[in-house]
């Protein structure tokens, strides 16, 4: 780092946003994840020696990834250099690797590379950057929000340990506001302000595990609070909750959080627990996620999970799929709660789920046997001159509407695949079934 980006680096500590201004300059200042910085914990080791080796900080956002990675780059002797992959491409990666090349070459010094939003990099930025990761050019320290098993390629992944960052707790987030109400330099000390106890709640359920957040929210809670006769600003729940407006939930249609909570939600109804159902319902819809690939969610599970034990099941699920696409948001979110609930209360069976496994199983690993000639359709006369539909026996003809026959082929003549529990309505089909094979 040059003269010039020191300058810009302190300009942007005057003047920048709140939550940049407040960055910790120091581990001592740097709050959350004691399960890598704690003593003795590999990482904190590994800055403290200057030993720090490629890897990917994986977590939510405003957690201390970034601030993590500046903490590094004042106490390493290596050069450290930072990126944005969504404003950096090939032709630039390959500048500074050159450059890097030169450094080791000639200074012997270690190049850091911290690319910020690596999940950004396509396969081929990617590639690019293995080789030298790998003969130790760069040490590469990338970070993301997204799962980093699904975002970096295999390869490259496989030479870089994993940090993953939790989301900070209130114990974490509280001492930076107030760190940042008393910092007259950096923070907003050079304004009177008083923040009540429910005002303290509110901005730490808006941060909802990220400081930028709260401290955004903070930050336009003062300025847009008029103060009183002695120039004290009063901030309360309602004067947070008027700056923010609306809290945003934590949520990525297509990233992990996405999948976490409709796992959540599916395994909730399978467990036959309404009550955390709907509360991951809430939290989806609110989140912003899409009504009709929870409708979908719903109505694949009541086949799954709930099957013959309830047939209505999926018919209600149907329903509330249907109202999705007709009513639409928000009412139609009454109907998602509706099926939601229903399934969750509805009597579990995965059985016919269950046998079609067994069935494709039979289907892919043995082989294509001919469908028996009693069973096959004789629309012509050559088709019946060849047995076609010979000795079929109709079995509306007979005792119970059930004919004595046979329909699998003769090697999977006493094949049972569907097996129906003793629950809900699959007991009638149990006992249905074991009466037509006597």
């Amino acid at each position: 780092m040059d003269l010039f980006d020191q300058n810009l680096q302190q300009n942007r500590k005057r003047s920048g946003p709140l939550a940049h201004r407040m960055r910790p300059d120091t581990l001592d200042e740097f709050v959350g994840q004691e399960h890598l910085l704690g003593p003795e914990q590999p990482l904190s080791l590994a800055i403290a020696d200057d030993t720090v080796m490629s890897c990917v900080f994986w977590g939510p956002p405003g957690c201390g990834k970034t601030t993590l990675a500046q903490i590094i780059a004042q106490r390493t002797k290596a050069h450290f250099e930072h990126v944005n992959a969504s404003t950096t491409g090939v032709p630039e990666l390959r500048k500074k690797v050159a450059e890097a090349e030169e450094r080791l070459k000639f200074q012997s010094q270690r190049t850091i590379l911290f690319l910020d939003e690596i999940h950004r990099f396509n396969k081929a930025q990617q590639d690019f950057l293995l080789s030298f990761v790998e003969d130790g050019t760069l040490v590469l320290i990338g970070a993301t929000t997204e799962n980093p098993s699904f975002e970096v390629n295999a390869p490259l992944l496989s030479r870089m340990q994993v940090y993953p960052f939790q989301p900070l707790e209130s114990t974490h987030i509280l001492p930076l506001i107030e760190r940042t109400l008393a910092d007259s330099e950096r923070g907003l000390g050079k304004y009177q302000t008083s923040l009540s106890e429910d005002g303290t709640d509110a901005l730490l359920q808006v941060a909802d595990g990220d400081v930028r957040l709260a401290l955004n929210a903070l930050e336009l809670a003062v300025q847009t609070c008029k103060p009183d006769e002695e120039g004290v600003r009063y901030l309360d729940a309602e004067t947070i909750r008027r700056a923010v407006q609306k809290r945003m939930l934590r949520h990525d249609k297509s990233g992990d959080e996405h999948y976490n909570l409709i796992s959540a939600f599916i395994k909730s109804i399978r467990g036959s627990d309404p009550d955390a159902a709907i509360y991951w319902l809430a939290r989806l819809l609110e989140a912003g996620e899409d009504a009709r690939f929870v409708a979908r969610r719903l109505v694949i599970l009541a086949s799954e999970d709930v099957g013959n034990a309830d047939p209505q099941g999926l018919l209600i699920a149907d329903a509330a799929a249907r109202a999705v696409e007709f009513v639409g948001l928000p009412e139609a979110q009454i109907n998602l709660a509706h099926a939601t609930i229903y399934l969750a209360c509805a009597p579990k069976s995965n059985a016919a789920y269950m046998a079609l496994l067994a069935a494709q199983k039979d289907v892919r690993e043995k082989p294509a046997y001919s469908v028996p000639l009693h069973l096959r359709n004789a629309p012509t006369q050559l088709m019946k001159e060849l047995g076609y539909g010979k000795e079929y026996k109709y079995d509306h003809d007979f005792e119970n509407h059930i004919a004595e026959q046979d329909h699998l082929p003769d090697a999977l003549r006493d094949k049972q695949y569907y097996e129906p529990t003793k629950i809900g309505h699959e007991q009638r089909i149990r006992e249905y079934l074991a009466k037509t094979k006597k």
